[in-house]
């Protein structure tokens, strides 16, 4: 111990010194213990079943992930919940990681690590089959429609029901009435058990990503550490891929596919009533994460050394490259030692100023991001008029992609440049800047609102917002008695939407389905007076501006993934070996805690406050908003993500100009320790040769000559 003390404080040459004399110890030692050849291999060969397991969990708890939020809008409608309840479930993943992380990432690292994970695998497989689990247990999905009566029916049907003296003042019918088992259904609260399910799949995520890093980092060659750890971070991108994918798929099946006559059915997918088989996908992504818990059980606890890997470097290397010498996890004390040392160790990497300002700046990143991604396919679908499926596909095939090849670039790059720590950091904010000047561009490519009888134009097409249900009721529908809380829309031949067949003054209606067309429309003053079910496709001049929005998406998805994997081995790098698990771990807790939870709540309030027409529960309370002030929309959606970015790059700057002078302190310090371990060395050195020659001073004269030939340093000192 004394001596690697001082091999790692004298400077290079005495240390060079010090192992050339120890070297015929080690040499012997090497010589029985060298590792052979086949168990090198087999270190070799269990690395890369590490990278293989590694990676297919990352993509398994990538793809559920993903899927739960392009499932964000199908469970709003299901459950008939507003967007800040569902934010609430989003967020509860990150719940699950808040309560166990800490404690995972420090213990994790001292106990065995593959089996950790291959435990928290199992654990995410089961929250996922919870998720599903309302499907089977509610009843069959009702949306509220006033043409219900007329489905498999070819008789004419008037959804214009007369009005009674007082009832248009009343505006109501049967459908503001409570169903019957209203009471039992709203008791119940099935989304509980998504979120509950979503705490599970957070408590089992925990360690995969903690310890399955730190896994890697101590056990591959430091050359090829940031290239491992970048195609795990890959493969983590690819994984959303698929999820999205899974649930472009599962958005076009209708909820209760195989229970239900599809014919009966009036709406299509891109309503703002249809609900898909949210239920399936959650099968198959529990299924995929079971599998991945596999491998992890045949993993041992630690790989030895590579041959030829270097187990110590000179101070200035540690500074000038972002290479470091390993840390192997020591034997697991007690608990009690191992919670003693807790608070102090953590004491310790929060006091690294580099770490907490990296710290910061990700936990305001992150808001901004995870509120960005979790509502994105919502916005392509509310602002751009796309159904979810397509929402959800062009997620899948496009976005990710270019995320999974900017963060595997940014591997690549510090691969081939060899970065430094400065390097690194000057390479992340650079990308990080150049994708938010390029976001700035989203706020010009916005679109028109919907034009909605009442709502967002008068019955006559003029535009204006109203938020009052007062002026849906107008002369052309006064001898209706019509509901102002449906939201049963149909299309008329003027180009404008009307709330529901009612309203639009429709006295008749023919077919069945979403083949069914109504006449007699008295708001309708254009051609046959006729309407037909849906929304108008009446945004031209949107459609033009929607694959410019896709471009221009890709672009920055791109140049802002580039600085990833360099900002992740930033993280890496600025603490000490030992405190690398419990810095990872601490990293994603507070991420999570401070930004994965409350980001999602305060984007969909945000978004809740733009909502122009809300549906209804079945007892009567407020469900899922149907329509969006779009240009409101736009402004709280892109307004509070280029915000919170805006409010990170002003910490960079202090963020950058703290790793300045943290890499030119520890330049500094090697010198200076170096030099005064050297006057120490040269003074221990003379006080020892004193010590010889006064020992020696009754030696005969013939002896003289050899200590002159052995220490000819110390005669010329002399």
């Amino acid at each position: 111990m004394p001596r690697n003390f001082i091999r790692e404080t004298l400077p290079k040459e005495n240390a060079t010194s010090l192992w050339r004399m120890d070297r015929p110890v080690q040499d012997t030692r090497s010589a029985v213990n060298r590792p052979m050849p086949s168990r090198d291999h087999s270190s070799c060969s269990s690395l890369k079943m590490f990278l293989v397991a590694l990676s297919f969990a990352y993509f398994a708890k990538a793809l559920s992930g993903s899927y739960m939020k392009s499932t964000i809008t199908q469970l709003e409608r299901r459950f008939d919940i507003p967007s800040y309840l569902v934010g609430v479930i989003d967020g509860s993943f990150e719940i699950g990681n808040l309560l166990v992380i800490a404690f995972v990432s420090y213990f994790g690292a001292k106990l065995h690590r593959p089996k950790i994970i291959a435990v928290g695998c199992l654990l995410m497989s089961l929250g996922t089959f919870l998720i599903a689990l309302p499907h089977f247990i509610i009843g069959r999905y009702k949306f509220d429609s006033s043409i219900r009566s007329s489905v498999n029916s070819t008789n004419v049907f008037s959804p214009c029901p007369a009005s009674s003296p007082g009832g248009l003042s009343a505006g109501g019918n049967s459908s503001e009435v409570p169903t019957a088992g209203c009471d039992r259904e709203s008791s119940l609260s099935m989304w509980i058990y998504v979120f509950l399910g979503n705490v599970l799949r957070g408590i089992g995520e925990t360690p995969v990503q903690p310890l399955g890093i730190s896994y890697i980092d101590d056990h591959a060659l430091e050359e090829n550490a940031a290239f491992y750890i970048g195609c795990v971070q890959t493969i983590s991108v690819i994984g959303p891929v698929f999820g999205y994918l899974l649930g472009a798929l599962c958005a076009k099946i209708y909820v209760d596919i195989g229970f239900v006559n599809m014919e009966s059915i009036t709406i299509a997918p891109g309503d703002a009533r249809w609900v898909g088989a949210w239920w399936l996908g959650y099968l198959i992504a529990g299924l995929i994460t079971l599998l991945s818990a596999i491998p992890f059980w045949f993993l041992p606890k630690s790989l030895p050394m590579p041959v030829g890997k270097p187990l110590e470097k000179s101070p200035s290397e540690h500074t000038n490259s972002i290479k470091e010498h390993k840390y192997q996890a020591d034997e697991p004390a007690s608990c009690l030692e191992m919670a003693k040392d807790f608070v102090p160790t953590l004491k310790s990497l929060l006091g690294n100023p580099v770490y907490f300002l990296y710290l910061c700046v990700t936990i305001i990143q992150f808001n901004s991001l995870i509120g960005m991604v979790t509502y994105k396919p919502k916005y392509i679908e509310q602002h751009y008029g796309q159904s979810a499926s397509t929402a959800n596909f062009l997620m899948g095939i496009i976005n990710i992609p270019a995320v999974a090849l900017g963060m595997f670039s940014g591997g690549v790059v510090m691969k081939k440049f060899k970065l430094s720590i400065m390097g690194a950091a000057k390479f992340a904010l650079g990308t990080s800047l150049l994708g938010y000047f390029l976001s700035l561009f989203f706020l010009a490519m916005g679109c028109e609102n919907s034009k909605v009888a009442g709502i967002t134009v008068s019955y006559q097409g003029v535009e204006g917002l109203s938020y009052h249900e007062s002026a849906l009721y107008v002369e052309c529908n006064s001898g209706c008695q019509c509901s102002g809380k449906d939201w049963d829309p149909v299309c008329g031949e003027n180009g404008i939407t009307y709330i529901s067949p009612c309203l639009a003054g429709c006295r008749s209606s023919s077919g069945s389905g979403k083949s069914t067309m109504f006449d007699q429309c008295s708001c309708v003053t254009m051609g046959n007076m006729t309407a037909r079910v849906g929304l108008c496709p009446n945004r031209n001049a949107c459609d033009r501006i929607f694959p410019y929005f896709l471009a221009l998406s890709v672009v920055t998805s791109f140049i802002i993934s580039l600085g990833g994997t360099p900002g992740y081995m930033l993280l890496i790098r600025c603490i000490k070996p030992q405190l690398k698990s419990l810095a990872l771990g601490f990293h994603t807790l507070a991420t999570r805690t401070l930004a994965g939870i409350p980001a999602p709540i305060y984007f969909g309030a945000m978004i809740d406050t733009t909502c122009l027409k809300w549906g209804q529960t079945s007892c009567g309370g407020r469900g899922a908003c149907r329509i969006y002030d779009t240009a409101a929309y736009r402004t709280a959606y892109l307004g509070l993500t280029l915000g919170l970015r805006a409010v990170s790059f002003l910490l960079c700057i202090w963020g950058f100009a703290v790793l300045r002078r943290h890499v030119r302190r520890q330049e500094r310090g090697p010198m200076t320790n170096g030099n005064a371990a050297g006057a120490v060395a040269a003074a221990a050195d003379e006080l020892e040769a004193l010590r010889k020659e006064e020992t020696a001073g009754a030696a005969s004269s013939d002896q003289s000559p050899r200590n002159s030939d052995c220490y000819p340093e110390r005669e010329t000192r002399l």
